[in-house]
């Protein structure tokens, strides 16, 4: 029996080589499709990840400064679990209790971190000491950074503060993974050194926290316990003019607009989030546990 391949009609030849090449160009626009679909994906999920949301929120969870019924340490928890869901990768607490803080990202996974910074106290001896949550074993009460991110650079802004009494602070640490470093603050109420109840300490509070943060890369924010700069805000002269000129504010629609949607029960705006990148949303969140409402911005970081 012979081995070589029957030989073929000429006409018989052409078609076979025909119907080879049909099934060899169909099949690369298969495979070019699968190749743009594929790819289309991957730059889809590529944008995605660049894009970070970082919310603020006072969850009034000391209960000693008045905020005993505004909710549970579980139902504060689920708040912030539900930024998350919204797409949250850091949040910002102030009036964070140590003990709800470390729960909160024990409830978000092994993935999270926690960074915490005590609120102090200062006596008129200059005495000093962490402020403790009331109720046994809740720790001391303070500032804290969630992140999906690992952090790096954690550190505490120095600011001035009251000589005697309550002194709050700025908590920073940069997301590597985005390149972005984000500031919590929680500045001080007029009145709140006791021993110079006329002292404003909020605009070098304020300077203190522009002056930590790079260029462009940042979010900082948190509670000011101060309204939006204008004619009607006599304290609006402690602003630094890089807040509103050289970064943009989550709620600010234009380089002019000194406004923003109320986050406090008094209907004054009191909570921010600041940044120098393209910001695609800002969202105002209330929780129902807490006096202040939550403030969610998403930011392009790519």
């Amino acid at each position: 029996m012979s081995l070589a391949a029957p030989s073929l009609p000429p006409g018989l030849r052409r078609r076979r080589r025909l119907i080879v090449l049909t099934s060899v160009l169909a099949l690369s626009a298969v495979l070019a499709a699968v190749l743009v679909r594929t790819a289309t994906g991957t730059t889809r999920l590529l944008a995605a990840d660049r894009t970070l949301t970082v919310a603020t929120w006072n969850m009034c969870g000391v209960e000693q400064w008045g905020c005993a019924d505004t909710g549970s340490a579980s139902a504060k928890r689920l708040a912030v679990e539900r930024f998350v869901d919204a797409g949250a990768d850091v949040v910002l607490l102030q009036e964070a209790c140590a003990t709800h803080a470390e729960s909160v990202r024990e409830a978000l996974g092994g993935t999270w971190r926690l960074s915490f910074r005590p609120y102090t106290w200062r006596d008129s001896g200059g005495r000093g000491g962490t402020i403790d949550c009331a109720g046994r074993g809740r720790g001391a009460a303070g500032l804290a950074v969630l992140s999906a991110h690992p952090l790096s650079s954690v550190r505490s802004v120095p600011t001035r503060q009251p000589e005697v009494g309550l002194r709050r602070g700025v908590l920073c640490a940069t997301v590597a993974a985005f390149d972005v470093r984000v500031c919590n603050a929680h500045l001080s109420l007029p009145g709140s050194d006791r021993a110079h109840p006329d002292r404003e300490y909020r605009d070098d509070q304020l300077k203190a926290l522009v002056a930590a943060v790079p260029g462009r890369r940042t979010v900082f924010g948190g509670d000011f316990n101060l309204k939006p700069p204008g004619a009607r805000n006599r304290s609006g002269w402690v602003w630094p003019s890089a807040a509103y000129g050289a970064f943009r504010e989550c709620d600010q629609a234009s380089g002019a607009d000194r406004s923003g949607r109320p986050t406090h029960v008094s209907g004054h705006k009191l909570d921010y989030l600041f940044t120098g990148l393209p910001r695609s949303s800002c969202t105002v969140r209330d929780t129902g546990v807490s006096d202040h409402r939550a403030l969610l911005m998403r930011v392009e970081a790519g």
